[in-house]
């Protein structure tokens, strides 16, 4: 049987059935792909978003956050609580405990899996916030107004405290590094977001570690005890790609898979996509892991695309974007700011609202907004065209950021 043949034949298989394999088939359907896919999804719950884990799920204003798609209309076999464990690509197979399963072409959008706090597993009381049944425990805890310690104060750490709070319970946050979002943002843009904590009513203990954790209090290495009725842990996530070892799947050091600019792996005829996956960024010249929603929906399509045109084509290079909704505020991010060499704020941190933008050669690289929605819309197409901008006129909040592009010079002189 011919390499082509056994792709129309056993058509598209998607490992993972998140927000990034459920686009990936959805996607495959939108631009004509007429073959067998197949939607392998380890929970047994039908696909669900999870944003709204954090928000509206566990504070019991929503059952569940299913994907409004048409799996059976659409074509899409779905086959739920089913594992993946292996794959053999020299049989274009993937090992399941119901079987092996044969793919033509293979799209890898597993996701990525919440690291654990060493010394807690298995201790009442101790939670992670990554899956609908994580959010349905959660959610009685905080309907009783427990006394909640929340470990870590990166993103999920932040959204958790907010709808704790929201919920009436006192909470205590605790991170490891001397500052909030210590691996995310520089600390002179994180420094005025750690005030949002106290301003919530929220106990924020910074450069702390966590010696160990029993039912009923978190023990601090300096000898502190915090009580607490349950424990949120949310220290960051890996890639869920231990079951890919021996496969021939390139991983980096991260445990993504390193995909080329086509969104294709080692393998031949095996993409990944989504949070599993590392890409080259042509416009930052660096490979990116981004661990965001909009990536889940973004690279899916170049896939598709791919898939469909029967071999790589579609370059995904995209300005990374993704929102946060904490203690009241919309804090939207786009690009990227590592090799930036210019910062420059719009407005005053210690309000309401306003932005940071980093510039790179005098072009806008990333934009974090607070409140600014526009600031971020319109810094997303200054970022995606790379035209050179005014730092004066960036850093004025009342000039909008699309008019903030650097005046060219007159021929007879300066402009």
């Amino acid at each position: 049987m011919s390499e082509q043949t056994e792709k129309n034949q056993h058509g598209v298989v998607i490992v993972g059935a998140g927000m990034a394999g459920v686009q990936t088939a959805v996607a495959l359907r939108e631009q004509g792909f007429t073959g067998p896919v197949t939607l392998l999804g380890a929970e047994p719950h039908q696909p669900y978003d999870r944003p709204p884990l954090s928000k509206a799920v566990l504070l019991g204003k929503a059952e569940d956050s299913a994907f409004d798609v048409d799996f059976e209309g659409l074509g899409i076999e779905l086959r739920l609580g089913t594992e993946v464990t292996g794959l053999r690509a020299a049989d274009r197979e993937l090992d399941t405990a119901a079987g092996p399963v044969p793919y033509g072409v293979l799209v890898l959008a597993t996701g990525a899996q919440p690291l654990t706090l060493p010394g807690a597993e298995g201790v009442p009381g101790v939670h992670l916030l990554r899956t609908l049944d994580d959010a349905a425990r959660l959610r009685p805890v905080l309907a009783a107004a427990s006394r909640v310690v929340v470990v870590g104060a990166g993103w999920i750490g932040a959204e958790f405290a907010t709808a704790a709070r929201e919920a009436g319970c006192a909470v205590t946050v605790v991170e490891a590094a001397d500052r909030v979002l210590a691996g995310a943002l520089p600390a002179e843009v994180a420094e005025p977001m750690a005030r949002w904590y106290g301003q919530a009513g929220a106990e924020l203990i910074t450069g702390a570690k966590v010696a160990g954790v029993e039912e009923g209090r978190v023990l601090l290495a300096d000898g502190r005890a915090l009580p607490a009725d349950a424990v949120v842990v949310g220290i960051g996530a890996r890639p869920a790609t231990g079951w890919l070892a021996g496969s021939g799947v390139e991983r980096g050091a991260d445990g993504s898979v390193t995909a080329d600019a086509h969104l294709l792996t080692t393998l031949p005829g095996v993409y990944a996509v989504g949070d599993c996956a590392s890409f080259p960024s042509g416009r930052y010249g660096a490979r990116l892991l981004v661990h965001h929603w909009d990536n889940a929906l973004q690279g899916p399509r170049a896939v598709a695309a791919n898939v469909l045109a029967g071999e790589p084509t579609a370059v995904y290079d995209p300005v990374p974007y993704f929102w946060s909704e904490q203690f009241g505020r919309f804090v939207q991010y786009a690009g990227h700011h590592g090799g930036a060499d210019t910062l420059v704020w719009r407005g005053d941190p210690a309000g309401e609202t306003w932005s940071v933008c980093w510039l790179r050669d005098g072009a806008l690289a990333a934009v974090l907004a607070v409140g600014r929605p526009r600031d971020l819309a319109q810094g997303r197409k200054l970022i995606e065209t790379g035209v050179p901008v005014d730092p004066a006129r960036v850093a004025d909040p009342g000039t909008p950021l699309k008019s903030a592009t650097a005046q060219p010079a007159r021929p007879d002189g300066p402009a």
